[in-house]
């Protein structure tokens, strides 16, 4: 086994070297502060991604889902493709709604100019229970290019693996992750955060920043702000 490097202290490597016109001491000495905590938290994040990674295998997929494709019916095992792994979506567009989630859908499109990248590594199935020809449809209206849409609304996958209640108008967000083993397979990640986990104060959000909206407007003094939200159109 490779032995493992101790890491240098965060206050130690939070020395940077760049200075900015007109900055004051307090302020350099309140950056390097906060340069210290930023190099914390990439390892947090480092360390429950490898906590991620070292589950023990989930439950089997009790089902080979047969979905509406762009391109027909598909089941489960085909959205692999060529690969083994398979990142699935649960976008809340059901039947139900007149348009889908503005949260969800500014999080797939920051996600539809990445899928040729996340592709060559994984296979990514957006899946909502609304008929294949709505999603279609507004993916041409929003001008997204590469998400692979497909209609769960003859199983039970967002039930499944959603926690949702078709019968009661609901749907939800979240995503599942798939591995293929031989014939099996196997599900290894499900989100599980509910809005009753967020702490006082904090808008319901998942362990992970997904969205590179938020991230970004969390560089800013005025941070995401508490009366604003994503929209369908401005």
């Amino acid at each position: 086994m490779k032995p493992i490097t101790p890491l240098k202290p965060a206050l130690e490597l939070a020395q940077s070297r760049r200075r900015f016109p007109n900055e004051s001491p307090a302020y350099r000495d309140a950056r390097n502060a906060l340069l210290a905590e930023e190099i914390e938290l990439r390892r947090h994040v480092e360390r429950v991604a490898a906590q991620r990674r070292a589950l023990p295998p989930g439950g089997d997929v009790p089902d080979d889902y047969r979905f509406d494709g762009e391109q027909g019916p598909v089941t489960l095992s085909q959205l692999f493709g060529p690969h083994d792994t398979l990142i699935t979506y649960n976008w809340m567009f059901g039947p139900q709604r007149e348009r889908p989630c503005p949260m969800c859908t500014c999080l797939l499109g920051a996600i539809d100019a990445e899928i040729p990248d996340i592709t060559q590594r994984v296979s990514v199935a957006i899946v909502a229970r609304s008929p294949v020809e709505r999603l279609t449809a507004f993916k041409r209206e929003r001008g997204w290019r590469y998400l692979p849409v497909v209609s769960s609304g003859g199983n039970t996958f967002n039930r499944d693996y959603g926690g949702e209640a078709p019968d009661k108008g609901e749907d939800s967000a979240g995503f599942n992750v798939f591995v293929r083993r031989g014939g099996r397979i196997i599900h290894t990640y499900g989100d599980e955060f509910t809005f009753e986990m967020a702490d006082p104060g904090q808008d319901p959000r998942g362990p992970v920043e997904y969205m590179p909206l938020w991230n970004l407007l969390d560089l800013t003094p005025g941070g995401r702000g508490t009366d604003w939200y994503p929209k369908l159109s401005y």
